[in-house]
């Protein structure tokens, strides 16, 4: 079993409904459900482009997934998802667009937020003593070879090659596209996702995700909003 901590918006917002259709399943407990086509793609070219994606669902990671360690439990994770969401305060991104990042396709800020990135930075190093360490079969199927110094650095000390200067805020859409399926690919997403992508995204909340058993689909386990300490009562 393995956990991970995304972003992902409310079920019942915009963004994550029209998601949840291009990608064929909706990670808050809905059954997969079938693609249709986009644009000039059809219904077959979209399950077949979005395959890998939509087992993770929609989200952007900010702790990758990770066993627990073994003086940690679910309760405990939880009860520390809990305590950090009601202390950190909400981070508004001005725009995400499609962007392409080596071979997939993405939502990607804009341009770069330093907030963001910040506050991913805080998730990770919260939530580091949760992770049980990688084993050396984890580490080789991150294909260590191919990583740069840094990230095969963070990868060994962090579990994740993309965290602190080498994150990249994305929320996945599709698996690797070759240039010449790129532009078909593209102009169906911009045209599914346009008018969306017209207002800011706020990352308002943390939610967990877990994998029961390797190659599973990652579902949510529990939907955290920042910003909510509740208020103390006085006499």
């Amino acid at each position: 079993m393995r956990y991970a901590i995304y972003f992902t918006p409310r079920q019942d917002e915009p963004l994550a409904r029209i998601a949840a259709n291009w990608l064929g399943r909706d990670p808050f407990g809905a059954a997969t459900r079938p693609v249709e086509a986009v644009g000039e793609l059809s219904a077959a070219e979209v399950a077949f482009h979005t395959a890998s994606a939509r087992r993770y669902g929609f989200h952007a990671t900010l702790k990758a997934p990770f066993r627990l360690a073994p003086n940690e439990t679910e309760a405990s994770l939880r009860a520390a998802l809990v305590d950090f969401a009601e202390a950190a305060p909400p981070v508004v991104i001005p725009r995400l667009v499609v962007g392409q990042i080596d071979g997939f396709f993405a939502l990607v800020p804009e341009a770069p937020f330093a907030p963001l990135n910040s506050f991913a930075d805080e998730v990770v190093r919260a939530f580091d003593r949760f992770r049980a360490p990688l084993t050396e079969a984890e580490i080789e199927r991150r294909s260590p070879d191919s990583l740069k110094p840094d990230e095969f650095r963070n990868l060994c000390q962090w579990g994740y090659p993309y965290v602190f200067e080498t994150f990249r805020f994305h929320m996945t859409l599709s698996g690797r596209v070759g240039p010449q399926e790129s532009p078909r690919l593209r102009a169906a997403i911009d045209s599914l996702f346009a008018e969306v992508l017209q207002h800011p995204v706020p990352v308002d909340a943390l939610t967990l995700f877990v994998e029961t058993e390797p190659g599973a689909p990652f579902m949510v386990l529990s939907h955290h909003e920042l910003g909510r300490r509740p208020a103390r009562k006085t006499a």
